[in-house]
């Protein structure tokens, strides 16, 4: 029996992280990966060994700001917010991901 598999395609996960926190204002990576979990209707999971370095990498790259807060738990966490760069990016992202998509279903449509 083939385990079913909701790994999120390479390239994606910029894209619903950008747009996760275009939507949902500032939020930690925790709180991220629950949204795009619960807004996928759990079809999508972001798992942490992929999440953490990609923030990294988008705040490296001037798409987000980080903060130290406390989460509603009590507890410490960076919090991310999407910066006028990334707002940008997330246009960018979400064009080339209309663009995929067309191609694909163009290929399934004529296969």
């Amino acid at each position: 029996m083939s385990r079913q598999r909701n790994d999120i395609l390479q390239g994606t996960l910029v894209l619903l992280v950008l747009k996760t926190l275009s939507a949902q204002g500032k939020m930690h990576g925790y709180a991220i990966t629950a949204h795009i979990q619960r807004a996928s209707a759990d079809l999508l999971r972001v798992e942490e060994g992929s999440l953490y370095p990609a923030l990294h990498r988008m705040e490296q790259d001037g798409w987000l700001r980080a903060e130290w807060g406390v989460t509603e738990k009590n507890r410490q966490a960076r919090f991310y917010v999407l910066t006028a760069a990334g707002k940008k990016q997330l246009a960018t992202e979400q064009e080339s991901w209309a663009r995929l998509t067309e191609g694909v279903t163009r290929v399934l449509r004529y296969a």
